[in-house]
């Protein structure tokens, strides 16, 4: 799910509830990575922070669609299916 989609959910956080709870530094900053502006996403640790506040509907991978295996090789095995 994107971002944008998150906060359309029923029960979604806030702008400024998933900010303060991330660390975010301003509630642009977040509506930035919403909106897509400029092609802006968040740092690493950021879309960490985001998949766990959103509960993992927000998934880090999706920020980092072709970089997602080097930046976090341990997911890898979770995702992957089993060949041996």
């Amino acid at each position: 799910m994107k971002l944008f989609e998150y906060f359309s959910t029923p029960d979604a956080l806030s702008v400024s509830e998933l900010r303060i709870r991330i660390g975010a530094k301003s509630d642009a900053q977040i509506r930035q990575w919403r909106d897509g502006f400029q092609d802006r996403r968040p740092s690493p640790a950021y879309a960490v922070a985001i998949e766990q506040e959103t509960k993992g509907l927000v998934e880090r991978k999706d920020w980092y669609p072709d970089e997602w295996r080097r930046i976090w090789p341990e997911l890898v095995q979770q995702t992957e299916p089993f060949h041996g």
